[in-house]
């Protein structure tokens, strides 16, 4: 187990490098690098644009610094002076760079978004989950019955409703019908209600479906029939047997939602007015703010990458027959 842990951990080194130079290119080399023009207007003079360009780093090199040369002699110390390697040093200290629309660091901007997300994917990620797997196992163990049939249906039509749908639908019953919830905005528990409840509705389908899905494999295997000659009851070979040898693809499929947990979720935020990351990165694009929506972009690689790494340590953990 160590070893293949210390494997996966060196393996995802030159991962993460890679996602940290596509970043750079992306943002530096293909948007145009400086956002100058953006920022300041197009009516902005040179003196203006150079002195923006040189607070925030522009005027450099974007991936080998000037070799320079001190007192007649050449010299290292310009080579490692370009935007590329201040960028990767940067990210290693956790200096997210300077939002030039917010006036502020990005960290500080970022830190802002990152509770609201939270206290708003997290409990849509959990109760959609919880909710998810117990119809699943419901509908798997009644195989082609009334209640199997039921669930495939109502997973069916959540799956056909467009998420907006559902979105605009809530809002309008029960927050401005009803009156039951705020419409808008971000304070007590009484404001994530119904966003969340939006949530967990909009990916109950494919949830239900997947999970019943990776729960039929297991079902009708040789290991399942002798569980239940041995006398046990079906609630118990469903959640002792046959629930863990279906969670790697259960696990898998979860681990690809949690990167959304930290980034935020775009809609949900913006139709509620939620502070979260979503929202913070919708008024960065709208404002072209290039600091802080390469940040996001960022954070974003590097808690998938760090998802990807805990989901394959975490497969060896449920099953020790798997290795490199």
């Amino acid at each position: 187990m160590l070893k293949y842990a210390a494997r996966r951990l060196l393996e995802a080194v030159p991962t993460t490098l890679g996602i940290l130079l596509l970043t750079f290119v992306l943002f530096n080399v293909v948007s145009g690098g400086s956002p100058a023009l953006t920022i300041l207007g197009k009516g902005a003079n040179a003196k203006s644009i150079e002195a923006f360009n040189k607070r925030y780093g522009y005027d450099k090199p974007l991936l080998v610094g000037k070799w320079e040369a001190k007192d007649g002699k050449e010299a290292w110390q310009g080579v490692f002076d370009s935007q590329f390697f201040n960028f990767m040093k940067s990210v290693a200290t956790g200096d997210l760079g300077y939002s030039a629309k917010m006036n502020e660091p990005v960290a500080d901007v970022l830190k802002r978004g990152v509770g609201p997300s939270l206290s708003l994917t997290v409990p849509v990620l959990v109760s959609g989950t919880v909710v998810a797997l117990m119809l699943a196992m419901i509908a798997a163990s009644r195989r082609g019955r009334a209640a199997d049939k039921a669930i495939l249906f109502v997973s069916a039509v959540l799956m056909s409703v467009n998420y907006v749908v559902w979105v605009l639908l809530g809002q309008f019953a029960f927050a401005f019908k009803a009156g039951w919830f705020p419409i808008w905005g971000y304070g007590g528990v009484e404001y994530m209600i119904l966003p969340v409840a939006i949530g967990v509705v909009s990916s109950l389908g494919v949830d239900v479906r997947f999970f019943r899905t990776a729960i039929l494999d297991e079902v009708f295997k040789p290991y399942v029939l002798t569980a239940k000659s041995k006398g046990l009851s079906g609630f118990a070979v469903m959640t002792r047997h046959v629930l863990r040898n279906a969670l790697i693809p259960i696990v898998t499929f979860i681990s690809l939602s949690i990167p959304h947990l930290f980034t935020g979720s775009l809609l949900l935020e913006s139709f509620f007015g939620i502070p979260g990351l979503g929202s913070v990165s919708i008024n960065a694009i709208q404002s072209a703010d290039l600091a802080t929506v390469r940040a996001v972009v960022v954070l974003g690689a590097l808690v998938y990458q760090a998802v990807n790494l805990a989901t394959d340590l975490l497969y060896a953990l449920l099953d020790p027959r798997i290795r490199l």
